[in-house]
Parts: structure tokens; C-alpha cells; sequence
């Protein structure tokens, strides 16, 4: 670890700069969008906009790292995000907001699989584990300070706006100046989604549905609080609350799932995220038990899509694992894009508590299918189940996959039946 510190502190610095600059952007336009009149459905439009020009963007970054390397493409992107960031508040239209959240969206998915591409050519397979756990922590911390600078501006004026654009630009300063090298850049041609959905029918229906359930969270919960009335610090608290569940639940649940059939843990958990939706749909706003719901969802949803991962990984052979990860990720960005519009045509109608009904009824369907395929087909023996390894779902990239995917075959390889989980 001392190693993976020394080699990329100034990318990890820089990640979490950049996440707080996303984290901080996307709840104040939750709010401001409120502020604003918009309607809950122009908030929703431009809350998926964000996961359309991400999916894109994971899908181009690549080639564009190729053309003209890692540090052009870092730090062009990065000074666009910026400039985007500060013209929200110049032109308050949901129309023209939706298209700087499709740049925006674009640009964090290939300034991430560039950082992804740094971070595997800092770490070995010794330590792999350990740089990608803490590749995650600095993201997620990232996330949740940023919630907290919410509080030191009036949302309605340009200072919070101006805070994530300095931020981002700030970002850029540590990895370019840093002096390791930067890497090659290679990727795997991806498996169909044919042959994914054949191989792992549960692993690719469930990607579709958690990729529902991430987007309400990072992209509606904002708009779900100003709705029924919270304060802006209340807000940035139930906001960065699904982030700190995810992050303390990550391990306990990757822990188990490398003990039991994991089948048999995505119906549990499912459960569990369901049932705290539906807790936080009838107690609505009460503050208190919104804390409650949103740990608890949160702290389900991430461990779920890696969890999907490992079960996905399970029926592969080694050598399909990191070509299967492109497929996963498309999947789960289609089901997050298409998840704030339906989530906010359904509060626009029903009222803000659809959002957690919405968020009910995605976890209820996959515990319920996850139950189907149960029966469908015999369980793999603990024993000859891979690794679990924790990844960011909503941060990730198809690169990100890859590397994780590289780690469990080599942990898996080195037949370590002691604690796998990573």
C-alpha cells in the first residue's frame, strides 16, 4: 500500500478533488433546479443526461487515450467539466442544462478510465486488491465532503457553483506535474451481449435494474429532499448518506458472499434494500428515518453490483472475465439512464414518495428473478466460486472492471482460500 501511495498520491489526490467537484454538482442542481421551478420530469431529463454522456463517454475514452495520450485527454476533459460546472448558473434552462450534464457525464467517464489506466500501472498483483479498495474509499470520501460544502454558500447565488469548477480545474495540477510515467493504454475486445446475457442471465438483469437504482440515488435524491421540504444541510446529509453505506456495508456482504451461495445473498440483500424503500416511502419525511432508508439502500445497492460481478465471473472462463466487463457496464448504464425519467415521470404524477417506491420495486423485481434463476440452475460449490471484489458502481469503467478482473483471477490462481475478499 505504501507503495501504490507513493507511485499515485498525486492521481488519488486529484480523484478526489474531481469527485467532490461531481458530488457537489449534482446535488446543487437538485436543489437549484427546485429553487428554479423546474419540474420534477425537466429535473429528471437532466439528471439522465449525465448517465447517457457517461456511457459514451466509457465507450470513446479509449480511443481518444490512443490518439493523443493519457495527459491530453485528462486534462482537456477536466478543464471542460470546469467550464461547464460555472455556466450552470449563467443559463438556468433545463434544456441547456441537460446538455452541459451530457458533456459533463462524457468527460467524468474518460477522465476516470485514464485514472484507472494510472492506478493499474502503479499497483502489482500483491497489491492490486488494496489500491483498487482504495481507489474506491478516496472516490466515495470524495463524494461525501462534498455534500458538506453545500453549506457554505446560498444555493440560489454562483458562489457553489464556482467552488466545483476551481476544484476541478485544482484537480488537474497534482497528476500533471506529477513525475511517474504514464502507462500504455491497451483494452479487450469485448464479449457480445449475446453471449454475456446467455452465460449469465441473472448477472446482466441485474446490472439493468441496479443501474435504475444507482441513478435515482445520485441523480433524484437531491430533488426528492427539496421536494418534501428539507433543508439545504439536510439535503447534503441525506445525500451523502447512501454514499457512507455503501461504503461500511462493502466489505461486510463481500466478506460473506466468498461463503455462501451468492444466489442465494443477492435474494437477502434485494430484500433488505427493499424493505428500507419501503420504510423510507412511508415515513417519508420524517429526517430521521430518511437517514435510516438511505443508509440502508445505499448500503445495498453497491455491494449488489459487485456482488452481480463476482456471480457473473462464476460462470466465465479467466480469459472472458475482463472482455465480459465492457458488456456490464453498458448494461448497467442503460438501465441508468433510462432510471430518472421513469422515477420522475412517477413523482411528477404520484409525488416525491415515488422515489422510493421506484427504488422498492427495482430491488423487489431482482430479488424476486434472482429467486428464479435459483431454481434454474444448480449452485456452484463455494469452493470453485472466484473473488469478490468491491467496485464503485457509478464510478466505474470498463477499464476499472478489467483491472478487478485481472485481480481475481490472480488471487483466485494463487488458490488463496483465506479471505478473498478485496
Amino acid at each position: 500500500m505504501v507503495q501504490v501511495l507513493k507511485s499515485a498520491w498525486a492521481l488519488l489526490l486529484g480523484m478526489c478533488l474531481l469527485m467532490v467537484g461531481n458530488g457537489m454538482q449534482g446535488t446543487l442542481l437538485g436543489i437549484r433546479g427546485e429553487i428554479e421551478g423546474f419540474s420534477t420530469f425537466e429535473m429528471s431529463i437532466v439528471m439522465s443526461a449525465y448517465f447517457a454522456g457517461f456511457l459514451g463517454g466509457s465507450r470513446m475514452a479509449p480511443l481518444m487515450i490512443k490518439r493523443v495520450g493519457h495527459v491530453r485527454v485528462f486534462a482537456a476533459l477536466a478543464s471542460l467539466i470546469s467550464a461547464v460546472i460555472i455556466l450552470y448558473p449563467t443559463f438556468t434552462n433545463p434544456w441547456v442544462w441537460a446538455i452541459g450534464r451530457i458533456v459533463i457525464g462524457y468527460g467524468f467517464s474518460a477522465v476516470y478510465v485514464t485514472a484507472e489506466s494510472w492506478l493499474n500501472n502503479a499497483a502489482d498483483n500483491s497489491n492490486r486488491g488494496k489500491a483498487l479498495s482504495l481507489y474506491m474509499i478516496v472516490q466515495t470520501l470524495g463524494i461525501v465532503a462534498s455534500q458538506a460544502l453545500l453549506l457554505t454558500a446560498d444555493p440560489s447565488g454562483f458562489v457553489l457553483f464556482v467552488i466545483p469548477s476551481v476544484l476541478v480545474s485544482i484537480a488537474i495540477t497534482p497528476i500533471l506535474l506529477s513525475i511517474s510515467p504514464t502507462p500504455a493504454f491497451d483494452t479487450t475486445k469485448p464479449m457480445t451481449l449475446r453471449r454475456l446475457a446467455i452465460t449469465s442471465p441473472l448477472g446482466c438483469f441485474g446490472m439493468f435494474m441496479l443501474g435504475g437504482v444507482f441513478s435515482a440515488q445520485f441523480g433524484m435524491s437531491a430533488v426528492y429532499g427539496a421536494q418534501v421540504g428539507l433543508s439545504v444541510a439536510q439535503i447534503s446529509t441525506f445525500v451523502a448518506t447512501f454514499f457512507v453505506g455503501s461504503v461500511l456495508l462493502q466489505y461486510p456482504i463481500g466478506w460473506i458472499s466468498d461463503r455462501m451461495d451468492r444466489r442465494v445473498l443477492i435474494i437477502i440483500v434485494s430484500a433488505i434494500g427493499a424493505v428500507g424503500s419501503l420504510v423510507g416511502y412511508l415515513f417519508g419525511p420524517n429526517f430521521n428515518m430518511l437517514l435510516a432508508t438511505a443508509f440502508v439502500v445505499g448500503g445495498m445497492s453497491n455491494p449488489l453490483y459487485s456482488l452481480l460481478i463476482a456471480h457473473t465471473n462464476d460462470f466465465l472462463e479467466h480469459e472472458d472475465m475482463a472482455a465480459a466487463s465492457g458488456g456490464m457496464i453498458f448494461i448497467n448504464g442503460l438501465g441508468a439512464v433510462f432510471g430518472p425519467l421513469i422515477v420522475g415521470a412517477w413523482m411528477e404524477r404520484a409525488g416525491p414518495s415515488a422515489f422510493y417506491m421506484f427504488t422498492a420495486v427495482l430491488f423487489i423485481i431482482l430479488a424476486g428473478y434472482a429467486g428464479y434463476r435459483s431454481i434454474r440452475r444448480g449452485a456452484r460449490t463455494v469452493e470453485d466460486t472466484g473473488v469478490y471484489v468491491a467496485i464503485g458502481q457509478g464510478y466505474a469503467t470498463p477499464y476499472s472492471m478489467e483491472i478487478a478482473q485481472e485481480y481475481a483471477i490472480s488471487t483466485e490462481q494463487a488458490g488463496d482460500d483465506g479471505d478473498k475478499t478485496a
